[in-house]
């Protein structure tokens, strides 16, 4: 080091002893990608268990009348958020009907759609159950057993019978968690 150097600001020496050189430009953002959120695939796998043995047999289901007005929602939920899904002020983001299938059948394409609107971060979805009025007995059974397996599906924060324009007791708007979509 000679005398001039003990004056020197360290970024001057810096640069002195790194010499001429140029920023590098590139289009490509510095810095580390943000990781996606983790997914809780344990959660997951059991909340499919759950889900597919409460629907893998026709066991209790409370039974309500064909003209009963379907109601429920959980714990926390405010009174608010279910005036608004009553009014049916959440777009709907799909829609299954079920109506005239087999309750065995029902349950299997009630269970495809609903990992599908948790996979898809759907959070508002209507389920077409119909009356009931032409199965034996005119008992509803879809509608019965749809008000039993929703209350039991974790990811159901609320569900209503639809205006009358929408189907009214023979279907149901159901509102869902907000799950983050997953990243490709």
């Amino acid at each position: 080091m000679t005398e001039h150097d003990d004056n020197a600001s360290d970024s001057d020496l810096f640069r002195r002893m790194v010499g001429d050189v140029r920023p590098v430009v590139s289009k490509r953002r510095q810095g580390a990608k943000p990781k996606p959120p983790a997914r809780p695939l344990q959660r997951q796998i059991d909340d499919k268990r759950v889900m597919d043995n409460l629907l893998s047999h026709d066991g209790f289901a409370e039974e309500v009348r064909p003209e009963e007005y379907l109601e429920f929602r959980r714990e926390g939920i405010q009174h608010r958020v279910m005036r608004k899904l009553k009014r049916g002020e959440y777009r709907r983001e799909a829609e299954i009907d079920l109506h005239g299938l087999t309750a065995t059948a029902a349950r299997k394409h009630l269970t495809t759609f609903l990992h599908e609107a948790r996979r898809e971060g759907w959070r508002c979805v209507g389920v077409i159950h119909g009356k009931g009025q032409r199965s034996r007995n005119g008992e509803p059974v879809l509608k019965s057993r749809l008000n039993t397996w929703l209350r039991h599906y974790g990811d159901v924060l609320a569900f209503c019978s639809a205006p009358r324009h929408d189907g009214g007791v023979g279907a149901l708007y159901v509102l869902l968690k907000r799950h983050q979509l997953a990243q490709d």
